[in-house]
């Protein structure tokens, strides 16, 4: 039993929860203007697991007849049959269940868009079918986070930084971009829509580029929305410089270090943001 969950966790990357969690946190420290009480933050937790883990569920089912014709992902548990579609279903409706009993536990306000958010992260996994703008759709669902942290510590969306949102879409969308790059000419011929399948890899690398630095723009607005002080801003430059390493080591023509790239510095990326958040509200004066 403990290994087919071990599987099933691995088939979803669970330990990726680190790209969103800690902007939910962000949110939620904002919103409070330090660290909210203990059961928020424990149910903020179990909500960003819930949702992280029943989108990434349901992306490996929606998706398995492409990832078994994939060479790059006929490894994965699911078309390699490691495990079940039933266990597999039972895993996305288990966490979909905590997540909303999570929202029920904070406030009648995160209940009430909680459903959104759901259908939002679910509705992704379709979207390489018809549009090369799924980037930008799951880069849209992921701004959820920030913007669930906050109204699960304050009950309200009065004074919410928007920018926030803006920046973790375009930061989300960006390097989704970069990570579709793997599978350009397989989504190409299989029918999938992905920037980079319909323009390029090249072309694909220059729209990511243009969304970080918008991602970038947007994450210092916040800042000056929310008044924070140098704290932030060093983080900020090392968000900086983590989004230059990213282009800086993967290329169009040479995409060996992509998943360095994809999940070293994105990691980094959420937790130097939202470490240097809860530095500023600390020492603020």
């Amino acid at each position: 039993m403990w290994k087919k969950i071990a599987i099933l966790l691995e088939m979803i990357k669970f330990k990726h929860t680190v790209f969103a969690m800690p902007f939910a946190l962000m949110g939620a420290f904002l919103a409070q203007r330090g660290a909210p009480n203990l059961s928020v933050f424990f149910w903020v937790i179990l909500a960003m697991v819930g949702a992280r883990t029943s989108a990434m569920g349901f992306n490996r089912i929606a998706d398995l007849r492409f990832d078994a014709a994939n060479p790059r992902t006929a490894g994965r548990a699911l078309p390699a049959g490691e495990v079940t579609l039933l266990a597999s279903w039972g895993m996305v409706l288990s966490a979909s269940a905590l997540f909303i009993f999570a929202c029920y536990m904070l406030n009648p306000l995160t209940l009430k868009i909680a459903p959104a958010a759901l259908t939002l992260t679910l509705f992704y996994s379709l979207t390489k079918r018809f549009t090369w703008f799924c980037h930008v759709v799951l880069g849209v669902a992921l701004a959820f986070s920030p913007l669930g942290g906050w109204v699960a510590a304050a009950a309200t969306l009065d004074g919410y930084p928007w920018v926030l949102s803006l920046g973790v879409l375009f930061w989300v969308a960006g390097f989704d971009c970069i990570y579709a790059c793997l599978d350009a000419d397989f989504d190409r011929e299989a029918g999938l829509y992905s920037m980079p399948a319909i323009f390029g890899r090249r072309n694909g690398f220059r729209i990511a580029v243009f969304f970080h630095v918008l991602a970038f723009v947007l994450f210092t607005l916040t800042g000056l929305h929310q008044g924070l002080n140098l704290w932030y801003y060093a983080g900020l430059a090392v968000t900086g410089a983590a989004l230059f390493y990213q282009h800086l080591i993967v290329t169009p023509k040479d995409l060996s270090r992509i998943r360095q790239s994809f999940f070293s510095m994105n990691g980094l990326i959420a937790l130097t943001l939202f470490c240097a958040t809860w530095l500023a509200l600390a020492t603020a004066s």
